[in-house]
């Protein structure tokens, strides 16, 4: 069986689910999650300067991440387990500012989510994980900031039923609330 890359352009600007290129045999399957030459046709640029991996527990929330600086365009995809994958607006020139979307990725469906500038990104991990990150800016940790993951302006309605404990790190518990950030940032 071979199933074709394939885009879906959702509802928050310049965010997209994208469907790999599968072929499935008897040997298992063959992936390619991401295509220069399809992402340009598409409209799309997103030259890679650095992939990174996560790995989670069940629990774990990655908060709602993002640089403030050197923003970073991100294809995201959970090649492992199971995630609750959650963007949001934070283009405040956007008609969908502070509008957030929530996505099941996992390593049946091998969905990613493509994640433009000037969007927050987190997720709830649902069963342990490994999440791969594909990024179009480099990571510079003095830039990192975020946004609470259960701030009350966003709402968030995170699945907190399929998990007996939210495990964050000590950073997290620190970040700005949306009101923050929407005060600070012009």
């Amino acid at each position: 069986m071979i199933e074709h890359f394939s885009i879906e352009k959702l509802e928050l600007e310049g965010a997209y689910l994208f469907k790999p290129f599968i072929a499935i045999d008897k040997r298992g399957n063959f992936i390619k999650d991401y295509s220069r030459n399809y992402f340009k046709e598409q409209g799309i640029e997103h030259d890679l300067k650095e992939v990174f991996y996560t790995t989670s527990e069940v629990g774990v929330i990655r908060a709602i991440h993002f640089q403030e600086v050197k923003q970073q365009a991100k294809l995201v995809r959970c090649i492992a387990g199971e995630v609750y994958d959650v963007i949001i607006d934070l283009r405040k020139e956007s008609t969908t500012y502070g509008q957030w979307r929530g996505f099941y990725l996992n390593d049946e469906n091998h969905h990613s989510l493509y994640i433009p500038e000037g969007f927050g990104h987190g997720y709830l991990v649902l069963k342990p994980s490994i999440v791969a990150y594909k990024c179009a800016e480099d990571f510079y940790g003095k830039y990192d900031t975020g946004i609470i993951w259960d701030d009350p302006d966003l709402a968030i309605d995170w699945p907190l039923e399929k998990i007996d404990k939210v495990i964050l790190s000590d950073k997290d518990l620190l970040l700005q609330t949306f009101k923050q950030y929407s005060e600070r940032v012009k």
